[in-house]
């Protein structure tokens, strides 16, 4: 258009200049060899501008040549790109649709010729897997993993689907080559905590859940309630390998885990299995002092026996207020039960029926009353249970 515009204001020039031209014609003098031209200055500009404007002519009519040449041999290339465009989108609208089968078929189509291959073969693969057709998406992701851009992507998807599938070993495997550190993405951190916890591999979810705090992919509550869980898991399987074991992952926890009440409930536990009892006894007399906890009350009976008078004093120290509290109330029934204090159980088992009428509570009332031969309220007891 510019180049138009300046054509335009130099005819423009040369009609306005031409009159003066006209009075004061000099001449133009060429000679080259034995051919001579001479000619006015006004006929020697028209001239020069007519050959200007026959060469930008030649070159257009070349360009053009050139061009319909070219777009004629990379015409067909130019219709595959475009339906494989169209294929795409189909695709995509089917995923959002959750047609599986048209998704995947469309994705294959649209993965030949498309702009972005690999990430057709993954939604392929998404939509294969869906269908429960393992064979078809494995051989997708493996041809997005000829993509070096893709491989983490491929590894993360493999593995999250062998998750779903239940092929716990062979996630591992592939989690295992993504190897989770705190500096890998959020889906890769996200996908060892489930993976973890499916395998109730332990040790490897308690190195994990620094890292969980700090990229924060947890809320608190969730967070919290996740590591009492692993600690509590990890104690019980070195509870139940060696008093080594046990000593190590105890010393594993940190100081503010080592006070809570789960975790030194079940270490308590541990101590007592490998006759450590009086030491297991002196940890939940201390943790008694402090504070109650359900989690203590829940492991006394099982530790503590009828000559352990402290702990029962101890306890007896709650009693005005954890009156309330079905977790010792029957912790109370139980070590009196154990000192063969009847009465105090009977009272202490029918508190924790009141405060929470659950089968276990019922069926010990029923079991104490029927020992003391009270036939008649073990048998409402019973019916109690049995319809808890």
């Amino acid at each position: 258009m510019i180049r138009v515009l300046v054509y335009l204001v130099i005819i423009l020039l040369g009609l306005c200049l031409s009159p003066f031209l006209v009075g004061n014609t000099g001449y133009i003098y060429i000679a080259a060899g034995d051919y001579q031209i001479e000619t006015s200055i006004v006929f020697g500009v028209i001239g020069l501008i007519f050959f200007y404007s026959l060469l930008q002519l030649i070159e257009w009519l070349v360009v053009f040549g050139l061009k319909l040449i070219m777009n004629s041999r990379y015409l067909p290339e130019r219709w595959r790109r475009h339906a494989a465009r169209k294929h795409t989108l189909m695709g995509a609208l089917a995923l959002a649709e959750e047609d599986w089968a048209e998704a995947e078929k469309a994705m294959v189509k649209g993965a030949s010729k498309g702009e972005i291959p690999t990430l057709n073969l993954l939604a392929a693969a998404r939509a294969a897997q869906q269908q429960h057709k393992t064979a078809a998406r494995n051989s997708y992701l493996e041809q997005a993993a000829q993509d070096p851009a893709a491989v983490n992507a491929v590894n993360t998807t493999r593995a999250r689907y062998l998750l779903q599938q239940g092929e716990l070993t062979q996630a591992r495997a592939e989690l295992d080559k993504l190897a989770p550190t705190s500096r890998s993405k959020r889906p890769v951190l996200q996908l060892a905590l489930e993976l973890y916890q499916a395998q109730k591999d332990w040790q490897a979810l308690k190195l994990l859940l620094p890292i969980i705090k700090k990229r924060r992919l947890l809320e608190p509550a969730q967070f919290e309630a996740l590591s009492n869980r692993t600690n509590r898991a990890l104690l019980e399987a070195a509870m139940h390998d060696s008093e080594q074991e046990l000593e190590k992952c105890w010393h594993w926890l940190s100081r503010d885990e080592r006070q809570q009440g789960s975790n030194l409930a079940t270490y308590a536990l541990g101590l007592s299995r490998f006759e450590r009892r009086e030491e297991a006894l002196k940890l939940l007399m201390k943790r008694l002092k402090a504070g109650a906890c359900s989690d203590i009350f829940s492991v006394l009976p099982q530790i503590a026996n009828a000559h352990d008078a402290d702990i029962r004093k101890q306890l007896s120290a709650y009693e005005t207020k954890l009156a309330q509290d079905p977790d010792y109330q029957i912790c109370v029934a139980k070590l009196s039960h154990q000192a063969r204090e009847f009465k105090q159980a009977k009272a202490a088992w029918q508190s924790a029926c009141n405060l929470r009428p659950d089968k276990d509570s019922w069926l010990a009332l029923a079991q104490l009353q029927e020992q003391l031969g009270e036939q008649q309220d073990a048998n409402q007891s019973y019916r109690k249970a049995a319809n808890a």
